[in-house]
This record gives structure tokens, sequence and C-alpha cells, in this order.
């Protein structure tokens, strides 16, 4: 029985993900002037986060756990371009107009594309 992890196998995914985060975290750093925009994907949700990675504080969030989404649903491509969309009002009610997205080791594709777009559309610039 060898302790190798097969390549169609969900670990095997997860980790390749986390690989590529790491590889990208070290590149994309959010500062007063240009936040990150930290997007986490799950099967059933979605959230954004625009953080100051100097002074370690979040300074505002978006996610379909929200009350705004209880009555739809969360894991679509609909709900990734609403939570785009608040996340940029957010921001830009905070003063913010200029952020660096961070996919957090995700395909820009699908949601996290849609989120991206969404945002974009609302004034936040990448």
């Amino acid at each position: 029985m060898s302790s190798t992890i097969k390549k169609e196998s969900v670990a095997y995914l997860r980790k390749a993900r986390l690989r590529r985060h790491a590889r990208l975290r070290k590149i994309v750093k959010g500062n007063p002037d240009r936040p990150r925009l930290a997007v986490f994907r799950s099967n059933r949700n979605i959230s954004a986060q625009v953080i100051d990675d100097e002074n370690s504080r979040t300074i505002c969030s978006a996610s379909t756990l929200e009350d705004v989404f209880k009555s739809s649903s969360c894991g679509n491509l609909a709900a990734a371009e609403k939570v785009g969309t608040l996340i940029a009002e957010r921001a830009l009610a905070c003063g913010i107009t200029k952020v660096v997205f961070d996919k957090a080791g995700y395909h820009y594709h699908g949601r996290v594309g849609a989120l991206a777009d969404s945002a974009r559309k609302a004034g936040l610039e990448f």
C-alpha cells in the first residue's frame, strides 16, 4: 500500500489549490492604498473580503451567508455576481476604489470569475 495520493482524489485537488494559493500569496499583498480582495469558495457558498495586510485588518466583507441571500440559491453564478456587486458597493462606501485580486488558488472561471467581473462593473479597479 503506497502513501501517495491519487491525482483524481479530492485530497490531491485540495493540495494543488493550496500550493497555488501559497505561490500567489508570495506576490499578492494588500496595503492601505490598494487592499487585497480575497475570495473563498465552497460547494454551497462564496464569500469575499477586502483586507489590508499591513495592518492585518478586514475592511469590509460580503458573503452568501448573509440575510440578503436567505431566500435564493447561494452556490450559483447569480449569487456570486450579487456578492461581487455587494463587496464593490461596500468597498466604495469605505473609500476604496483600487484592489488587488486574490483568487486563493481557484481558477479564474465560473463563480470566481463572475464575482470578479461584477465587482469590476460595480466600480472596483483591479
